[in-house]
């Protein structure tokens, strides 16, 4: 079973920084591309970086400068390092993986339950 948790969301104040993490079980990590979204209250779930299997990364242009996306193919992490926080980045912050399951090896596209991010101005 393929599993996604993050951690490290929680309050922090304009400026500030926030590491988030997410934990990946059940899946060949290191053949998977990676990706943070995050989805605001009354809005969609957007984008927000993408690292692939060789480590190239991709950012949105509204935390491009501001957010750091890395892994750790040995210990099955993705880290999201996020400063200068804004008010407008309070968001519910997920992961998503999309690569094999170490049991049947077949791709598939899968998500964590999100962990909450606020900004206070």
């Amino acid at each position: 079973q393929v599993q996604l948790v993050e951690s490290g969301g929680g309050l922090v104040q304009a400026g500030g920084s926030l590491r988030l993490s997410c934990a990946v079980s059940g899946l060949r990590f290191s053949s998977s591309v990676v990706n943070w979204y995050r989805q605001a209250p009354g809005k969609q779930r957007e984008l927000v970086a993408t690292i692939s299997s060789g480590g190239s990364t991709n950012y949105a242009d509204f935390v491009k400068g501001r957010f750091t996306v890395s892994r750790d193919n040995t210990k099955n992490m993705l880290y999201l390092q996020m400063s200068s926080l804004k008010p407008e980045d309070t968001a519910v912050y997920y992961c998503n993986a999309k690569g094999p399951n170490i049991v049947t090896m077949r791709s598939g596209d899968y998500w964590g339950q999100g962990t909450q991010v606020t900004v206070s101005s």
